[in-house]
């Protein structure tokens, strides 16, 4: 399961198609992109090059401060001043404010990125642009980044991340909100949302283990169906390609997740490689690069799955083909819980026989070799054994052959980490 296009379209209502989120002149920080930040911001806010550049000291890099920004746009008690250019550099304040708390927010939440601020120049396109694809690049890479040990913050629109986890899993977190209006409100605001100050680690075990034991059929996949009938879902959701957000590039595979579009989850295809992947000692060391086709975007009609890769409808929501389990199993992790701080009847899965176990390996060798941008080491529960099942080397294209099937003490048993690879 992951957050698709469809998802962000109906819980947000905001736009997934359209122009790229991008600008390349401040996609690096340079003397030359900095002189250039500093008279942008002058011309689009109304602000004396003076004041920008002590702003933008102050802020350092090509960001402002949101309380500076604030200030902006939010006019002084007894203000009259309400000639036409005011109002646009009110506006481009204003949005540019809103963008950075929202869709795009970092994880200082004081500081502003002055790239966004160029794609607001004409107010008139502003609602030309892909915010919606933007903001789920956006939000993949920062999900990515949080899943490592070192990481104790996420970036992103978390009430996006909210919103679709109350859709989708029956957890009794959410309050609903008694005022919603269903086809008029962005979904997401069938919701009230809470604030925790803090979460103390029994409730963060207790949420890990719920999920792990979560059956297939208390989960909702498909909670749109209503919406879909009615035509209100994007055909851009069965896009396959990259997103993009100013120099974050994701890949985006709806074949993954094709339980929560109502149909049949076979098999899919590897998925896209990185131009560049690189793993170093700490989280700000990790990075992974992949390309983006403009013209693929631009044409998104033509690039979309096509009907025998969506595959037939489906019965019942979680239906999936004999062997995509074994796969899936095989290539990503069944269980958030470290099964070491567990007892020991946690398991992953269990597969009563080992002739089937076989069976579905031979059957699925010809996939794996696609899939040596992951590394994985899965272990499953034997008749009670805990065995090692496959290890697969995350560097491109060397892929390290899977141990012997040796029995591992219960006490002994970890979890091992992922690669990232970006999208669903």
């Amino acid at each position: 399961m992951s957050i698709s296009l469809e998802d962000v379209n109906i819980l947000l209502k905001i736009p997934v198609t359209g122009k790229v989120v991008a600008v390349e002149n401040f996609a690096r920080y340079t003397e030359e992109s900095r002189s250039d930040a500093i008279k942008m911001v002058s011309k689009l806010l109304g602000v004396c090059i003076e004041e920008v550049t002590e702003e933008v000291n102050i802020s350092k890099g090509l960001t402002v401060r949101k309380c500076w920004l604030n200030s902006r746009w939010c006019p002084k008690a007894g203000s009259r001043n309400t000639n036409y250019p005011h109002v646009e550099c009110t506006a481009r304040a204003y949005l540019l404010y809103l963008l950075s708390c929202t869709l795009f927010a970092d994880k200082s939440g004081s500081r502003v990125s002055i790239a966004l601020l160029k794609l607001l120049e004409d107010l008139d396109d502003v609602g030309k642009y892909a915010w919606g694809a933007a903001a789920l690049a956006y939000l993949y890479r920062h999900l990515g980044s949080a899943t490592k040990v070192q990481v104790s913050q996420i970036a992103g629109y978390l009430t996006l991340l909210e919103g679709w986890v109350y859709d989708h899993f029956k957890l009794g977190l959410a309050t609903p909100n008694a005022k919603y209006m269903d086809y008029v409100q962005p979904r997401v605001c069938r919701w009230i949302q809470k604030h925790e100050t803090m979460m103390n680690i029994d409730k963060v075990g207790s949420i890990r283990r719920t999920l792990d034991w979560l059956r297939p059929s208390e989960i909702t996949w498909d909670p749109y169906v209503n919406y879909r009938d009615n035509g209100a879902v994007h055909a851009m959701a069965f896009y396959s390609g990259t997103l993009k957000y100013m120099d974050v590039v994701e890949p985006y595979h709806p074949e993954r997740i094709l339980r929560q579009f109502g149909h049949v989850q076979s098999i899919p295809d590897p998925p896209y490689r990185p131009l560049e992947a690189h793993r170093g000692p700490s989280a700000n060391k990790y990075s992974v690069k992949y390309g983006f086709q403009q013209d693929n975007w631009e044409r998104w009609r033509n690039h979309l799955l096509a009907p025998e890769v969506r595959g037939d409808k489906a019965e019942f929501e979680f239906l999936a083909t004999p062997y995509y389990l074994p796969c899936f199993v095989k290539v990503s992790h069944p269980v958030i819980t470290n099964p070491s701080h567990e007892d020991e009847d946690m398991v992953a899965t269990t597969i009563d026989d080992n002739e089937l176990l076989e069976r579905n390996r031979r059957a699925l060798d010809a996939h794996y070799d696609g899939w040596t941008s992951h590394r994985s080491c899965v272990r499953l529960s034997l008749r009670g054994k805990w065995r090692v099942i496959s290890s697969i080397s995350f560097r491109e294209g060397v892929s390290v052959p899977p141990p012997p099937l040796l029995p591992l003490r219960h006490r002994n048993r970890t979890t091992a980490t992922s690669a990232h690879t970006g999208g669903p």
